[in-house]
């Protein structure tokens, strides 16, 4: 991820969760952060010219045990295309890379697309986390996949 695909993330944050997405600030102080790793998804067309489109974007926080999934983001219009499966598929690379014991993501109840993608993926569902989701309420899974 480029300093300058910022503007992208943010703006795909609001689309993807709202009025409550992060702030440019807390964007920034969070993707700079210690042990993160981002990555965006871009779409370019034949013939185009400048800075291709952020179409996704995914992020891993590693702790020097295990690796965690902190966000997996993919516009409307490309959610079906692949897209979120090759992010986590980069996010997996890099946890094996840093030697991570295992993966770990919450993940919405109600998201039943993120939850096929991740077991497909070979994630096991270890418990709900109630309250995760603010101010919504909505429960989240949290998944484990092992690495090693």
């Amino acid at each position: 991820m480029r300093a300058g695909d910022l503007d992208s993330v943010l703006q795909l944050e609001g689309e993807l969760f709202g009025a409550g997405a992060w702030s440019y600030g807390m964007l920034a102080e969070e993707l700079g952060g210690p042990g993160r790793w981002y990555i965006v998804a871009t779409l370019r067309s034949a013939g185009s010219i400048g800075p291709a489109p952020v179409i996704g974007y995914a992020g891993l926080w590693f702790d020097g045990e295990a690796a965690q999934i902190m966000t997996i983001g993919v516009t409307a219009a490309h959610q079906k295309t692949g897209v979120g499966a090759s992010l986590l598929d980069a996010l997996i690379g890099h946890a094996r890379a840093l030697q991570a014991e295992c993966v770990l993501l919450e993940v919405a109840v109600t998201n039943e697309p993120a939850l096929a993608m991740y077991e497909k993926f070979g994630f096991e569902r270890l418990g709900i986390r109630r309250r995760y989701y603010q101010p919504e309420d909505v429960d989240a899974y949290t998944m484990r996949l092992p690495l090693q």
